[in-house]
Parts: structure tokens; sequence; C-alpha cells
């Protein structure tokens, strides 16, 4: 997802199963419509981070 996105940022996810001790599904992107499968939960997370954080953000533990 591009990097300036409008606030707030809405998600649909979908759980289809939780195999192997992880989820697995899709999630929705609603403002683009862009829909996307994850195959585990840090998938998901490193999906959503990919959105929410952008470059122009200073990390919390920077100097």
């Amino acid at each position: 997802m591009a990097s300036g996105q409008s606030w707030p940022v809405n998600f649909v996810v979908q759980i289809y199963g939780a195999d192997h001790a992880s989820w697995q599904g899709t999630i929705l992107w609603t403002q683009s419509g862009k829909k996307e499968a994850f195959r585990s939960a840090l998938e998901l997370i490193r999906l959503i981070d990919s959105t929410v954080c952008t470059p122009d953000e200073p990390e919390d533990d920077a100097p």
C-alpha cells in the first residue's frame, strides 16, 4: 500500500483457519479495495504495519 495513506485507515480481516498455531485469511483495505491473503498472524501484522507506518515517521527507539 502507498505510504501516503489518509487517516483513518480501515481494514476488514477475515480469518479462514488456524492451522499450525497461526491464522490464515485475507485482509481488505476499505479505502483502496485492495485484498491480500496472509498465511500467519505475523504476516498479517506486517501487512498492517506496511500501511500504518510511513518512512517519514521517526522510530520510537531512535536516539
